[in-house]
């Protein structure tokens, strides 16, 4: 007999769809929050089996945990733990944890990629076309590759998973990857997705308008309420204003955190760390405890959002060698002007002492530090024939 604890998102389910694949009713499959899984592991040590063989995958115990599965695990070797986060790496240490960020290939990891291959390993699982395109499409998703390949049809998996419970949705792809050759949606959840991702466009267009930025420790995170789509909408909202380190998004009904950044040299995991949370470098996540509270909420709730930047611009473009407008709150005027080998900001026609080697360097310093925004082409252009007025009365 096996039981599987896993978490409650697709990387999570997606181990739970394997686990039935490969032991049909012999696996007992329970999907949880990342606050229940130690009481979960706790149910498993007081009232099952000792020769039931216990998976936990996509999550990890605290460390008062680690200790009662290492105990259990010397008397009955029955524990395997399959992780992908980098907070979890220090569960290598123990014969039953396997914790694995990237692979030899230089691909980040997903929890169900890692038990894919864990299974066809052991012989415990056929490999097949269907089950290997759907853990591909899961592992594309929750590492955030799907974008940078442009495979649409990751992100409609994750659209899907939370458009049904998740019962139907574990039927509806155990059913297709033992019966189908290839992965692939039917035509109904197709016109289903396509109403899905117009709701999602119109979600997030909302929230645009709604975040505000702070300084929070060493990095600017941008915070906004929202209790959906966190995924697309950090992202979103991250290329959006690049000068932000981070993506802060409050569910204040289920008392969490989201982090999201689009940089490279940003990890939110040890952002979420602090309070208690952990996950990837780019997504991660924590409970609201009360020092996040103070930092992202009482701190923040008396800001201004964030005001954006003007869109289909023809004339007030950035990076123009004629220099490019912005604004802020308190009617300042900036330029961002071309210099030689440099470019600086102006602000209310006196020069700023920093210098910037890039556009983008400027413009996150003129953001981070006086919140401006580009301006729309019809107030560049009158501000310019008010400056041609005064010079030529």
């Amino acid at each position: 007999m096996y039981k599987l604890l896993s978490h409650n998102d697709l990387d999570g389910v997606g181990c739970g769809i394997l686990a039935k694949l490969a032991f049909g009713q012999d696996v007992k499959v329970r999907y949880n929050s990342v606050s229940s899984l130690n009481r979960e592991i706790e149910f498993f040590l007081e009232n099952d089996s000792p020769e039931t063989f216990l998976f936990i995958t996509d999550l990890s115990p605290s460390e008062s945990y680690e200790q009662k599965l290492e105990k259990f695990y010397e008397q009955y070797q029955n524990v395997q733990l399959i992780d992908h986060h980098k907070s979890a790496m220090h569960l290598n240490e123990y014969e039953w944890g396997f914790v694995l960020v990237e692979d030899e290939l230089g691909r980040l990891t997903s929890a169900t990629s890692l038990f894919y291959n864990y299974l066809l390993t052991k012989e415990l699982l056929e490999e097949k076309s269907a089950i290997t395109e759907f853990v591909e499409l899961v592992r594309q998703y929750d590492t955030w590759e799907w974008e940078k390949n442009e495979n649409h049809k990751a992100h409609s998996l994750n659209s899907l998973f939370y458009l049904v419970s998740i019962d139907e949705f574990e039927e509806t792809m155990l059913e297709r990857l033992q019966t189908s050759e290839h992965f692939d949606f039917d035509e109904f959840e197709k016109k289903l997705l396509n109403m899905e991702e117009d709701k999602i466009e119109r979600y997030i267009r909302r929230k645009r308008r709604e975040i505000v930025q702070a300084k929070v420790g060493e990095h600017f995170a941008g915070i906004v309420y929202a209790e959906s789509y966190h995924s697309e909408l950090g992202n979103e909202l991250g290329k959006e204003h690049p000068h932000l380190d981070y993506i802060t998004i409050l569910n204040m009904g289920g008392k969490k955190i989201s982090f999201r950044t689009i940089h490279d040299d940003v990890d939110v995991s040890e952002i979420a760390g602090r309070f208690g949370g952990g996950g990837h470098q780019k997504a991660s996540g924590c409970n609201l405890i009360e020092e996040g509270y103070k930092l992202y909420v009482l701190d923040t709730f008396h800001l201004d959002s964030i005001q954006e930047d003007a869109k289909r611009n023809r004339y007030n473009l950035k990076e123009s060698a004629f220099g490019t407008m912005f604004k802020n709150r308190d009617e300042d005027i900036f330029f961002i002007i071309p210099d030689k080998e440099h470019w600086i900001i102006e602000k209310n026609k006196k020069a700023l002492k920093e210098t910037f080697e890039k556009f983008l360097d400027a413009e996150t310093y003129l953001k981070r530090m006086y919140e401006a925004w580009l301006v729309r082409d019809e107030e560049f252009v009158e501000y310019l024939m008010k400056e041609i007025r005064k010079a030529n009365p």
